[in-house]
Parts: C-alpha cells; structure tokens; sequence
C-alpha cells in the first residue's frame, strides 16, 4: 500500500471515527457520563482505604467533592423523610441533608476495611420513552473472587440539564424505599419527634442492615 493509499485509508477512518462521535445517542453519552463519575469514585475510594481511620473529616470532604456534581444528595433526602418533610423546618432539612451523606460515607468507609478488591462496568442506559429527562443505568460490581451484584443507577436532569443520580436499585432492592421506611419506622418509634429522628439517624442507618437485604434478595 502506497503512502497516498495509507493516508486515505487513515482519513477515512477517521471521519467515521468522527461520524460515529457526532451520532452517538444521548443514552450512550450517559453511559460515558456515568462510567467516568463511576470509575472516579472507585478510584477514590481505592485511594482512600486507610484515610477514614486517620481523618474522618478528611474523608468525608474528599467523598463530598467527588460525588457533589453527579449525586443529588439533597433529593434523595428530601424523599427519604417523604412526607415528613413538611414538618420540618428549612434549619433542619439542612442538617438532615449533611446527617445523611455522612452515614452513607460511613457506611462506603466501613465497607472498604474489609472488602476485597472490586470493579464496576457500566453496561447501558435506558432514557424513559415518556420522559427524556429520566433514565436508568444499568451496571454490574465484579468482586475479586467473581462475584457479581447487579445495581441499577436512577437519574434525572436538574434545573442546569446536568445528569444526576437520585436512587439506587442493588440485586433488586431498592435503597431509597428502604431508607424511606426506615424514617417512617423512626417518626413512629419516637412519636413524630422529627428532630430526635434526625439526631438519631445515623445509628438508625446502621441497624438497616442493607447488606442482609441485598444478600436475601
């Protein structure tokens, strides 16, 4: 092949190349968009393994900037409280709002001691036919020893058309329902004192047992 043929071959190559870029769907840019938030978090957290112990306000810092711009932390609380959240003040719901990202970054904290290592592919998107600002993403956590979790990403675009993550589905159970449960039963349990439900939250978190579900799911 002559140098004239090669460099034909080469730019054909590469507008399809760059045709293939111009036409990609919205669901497969979500899924570029998903996997590198994704595959950042898990390089976080990697990187991370031992700072918790040392300095928890660290760590928690370093999961806030990382997740801030793709987990929309404030809705997912607002729908853990349901509709609690009427009775509370603006005060409060702030409070709520750092109460729960900080059990969650607990709970990624604590997992990583003794978890082995793991990676997580991103398989495809779904955007809804009847909306296109609601989408799914499909993805899969490989354990080291082969094991496989399906976890499913829920997303919506805010008020800036930014993709944000505003629930979780793993092996089929549904982390914001079992939250919102779990701050139905603590209303119940304290008598509708809302502002002991939010100073007790974290250990309400921990006796959720999140894990045990997944596992029996």
């Amino acid at each position: 092949m002559n140098h004239l043929t090669q460099g034909f071959v080469v730019l054909v190559a590469g507008l399809f190349f760059l045709a293939g870029q111009a036409v990609a769907g919205p669901e497969e840019e979500l899924v570029r968009y998903v996997d590198e938030n994704t595959q950042k978090l898990v390089q976080k957290l990697n990187e991370e393994k031992g700072l918790y112990e040392k300095d928890p306000e660290a760590f928690y810092t370093s999961m806030d900037n990382t997740l801030q711009e793709f987990v929309d932390f404030r809705r997912i609380a607002a729908r853990v409280m349901g509709r609690y959240a009427r009775q509370t003040t603006p005060q409060q719901r702030d409070v709520f709002v750092e109460k729960f990202k900080r059990s969650l970054f607990d709970s990624y904290a604590q997992a990583l001691v003794s978890s082995e290592d793991f990676r997580i592919n991103v398989k495809g998107a779904t955007i809804l036919a009847n909306n296109d600002d609601r989408a799914s993403v499909d993805m899969e956590l490989v354990s080291a020893s082969g094991n496989r979790y399906q976890i499913i990403y829920s997303m919506y675009k805010n008020s800036e058309q930014r993709w944000m993550m505003e629930n979780v589905i793993v092996e089929g159970v549904n982390i914001g329902i079992s939250f919102r449960d779990r701050f139905a039963q603590e209303m119940e349990a304290n008598r509708g004192q809302v502002q002991a439900v939010i100073d007790n939250w974290s250990d309400a978190v921990e006796s959720l047992n999140l894990d045990e579900q997944v596992d029996n799911s």
